[in-house]
């Protein structure tokens, strides 16, 4: 059901962004083109707080601690670039046999920041200066993985690491999706 909300909350956006294009009347090449990678990350940055903390036990045991609990571990703009860097890093670990997923305090994941999905669509100014790039994020990364929201999904069930989802407290939104992508919860 999450994995269609967001197939869908993309699709909205696409829509949207085509809207504004439309009224704006801009140009097709940006319309086709959209930002570079770096933009994406560069704006995805100002949506701070909360850290996705690695450690990499000797036994071969990774922990990693989605730890924002002011916002019951909500992913903000910065924990999504480094959800996908932890993620990243644990492929190329060469020791490592198994992974525990938890969230610090006593919530696993509220899903997304929703004070940094309010501040994008409160504001037209925002709104229109930001749509374009959170949705063309969603959308390169639904198509690179072929699944849902910001594809953690698929590359945590793509690691050579057995999984485990640690879920103490609510895991609601992508954070539930978060727990199906681990071989155990």
């Amino acid at each position: 059901m999450a994995a269609s909300l967001w197939k869908n909350l993309l699709q909205t956006t696409k829509d949207r962004i085509l809207q504004i294009l439309q009224q704006r009347r801009a140009s097709l090449y940006i319309g086709a083109h959209g930002y570079e990678e770096e933009l994406i990350k560069k704006k995805l940055q100002q949506f701070a707080g909360g850290s996705i903390n690695l450690s990499k036990e000797d036994s071969g045991i990774g922990i990693l601690t989605l730890n924002n609990p002011k916002l019951m571990n909500a992913f903000t703009g910065t924990m999504m670039l480094e959800l996908q860097e932890r993620v990243t890093e644990l492929e190329n670990w060469k020791d490592g046999k198994g992974l525990i997923i938890y969230g610090a305090g006593n919530t696993f994941c509220s899903g997304s920041d929703l004070n940094a999905v309010k501040a994008i669509s409160n504001s037209q100014a925002r709104w229109d200066e930001y749509v374009h790039v959170y949705a063309k994020h969603l959308n390169q990364t639904y198509e690179k993985t072929k699944s849902i929201n910001f594809g953690y999904k698929t590359l945590l069930c793509r690691l050579p690491l057995i999984s485990v989802a640690l879920v103490q407290g609510k895991a609601v939104g992508g954070g539930a999706e978060l727990t199906t992508a681990c071989d155990f919860r």
